[in-house]
């Protein structure tokens, strides 16, 4: 694992957030509501591979099955 992860990260929040600034200036609301949601779920799934693997480094460090 690298900083790579936080530099995909900080960006897809950037582009998150300049998209829904976009949307609500132009008094679309409610989609920029759903690309904010869309954005937090990729992010939350990027989230839980990391953690996922994780997990598995600690059972392989501490022999637990």
């Amino acid at each position: 694992m690298s900083v790579e992860i936080i530099f995909r990260i900080a960006a897809i929040g950037i582009v998150v957030a300049v998209i829904c600034q976009i949307l609500k200036k132009s008094d679309r609301d409610d989609i920029a509501t759903l690309v904010g949601l869309a954005g937090l779920i990729i992010v939350l799934s990027m989230v839980i591979s990391l953690i996922s693997e994780l997990f598995t480094a600690i059972q392989d460090v501490f022999t637990l099955y």
